[in-house]
């Protein structure tokens, strides 16, 4: 029985791990920041797309951290579509160091991109 029980354990655990690298994660139900998965392909052209468009990076007293909510009087920008299809349903920040993603409904940072 212990057996079969640790089995199981190992299944998920694996299978969890495959499937986290290629799916986009929302928000949890209690409200609190999960990790968004980007694929290299979308880092890349949200980089690009920073620097190509001489986005001007946004001043708070605050820091911007992954989790916090991004403050009122800071506005939040459309996700271009071609950063990936899945991406568009969040907004962004950028702090003239990494771009945010940040959830609209929340204003909740959830993905930090580098």
């Amino acid at each position: 029985m212990k057996k079969l029980v640790l089995i199981s354990v190992a299944a998920v655990l694996a299978s969890t791990g495959a499937f986290a690298q290629s799916t986009i994660v929302g928000t949890t139900g209690a409200g609190h920041a999960a990790t968004v998965q980007i694929e290299p392909q979308y880092r890349t052209r949200i980089h690009s797309y920073v620097t190509e468009h001489k986005i001007r990076p946004v001043e708070t007293r605050e820091r911007i951290v992954v989790g916090s909510p991004v403050p009122s009087e800071v506005e939040l920008e459309a996700v271009p579509a071609d950063w990936g299809p899945s991406l568009t349903r969040y907004r962004y920040v950028y702090t003239g160091q990494r771009v945010m993603l940040v959830d609209p409904d929340t204003r909740t940072v959830v993905q930090e991109v580098e």
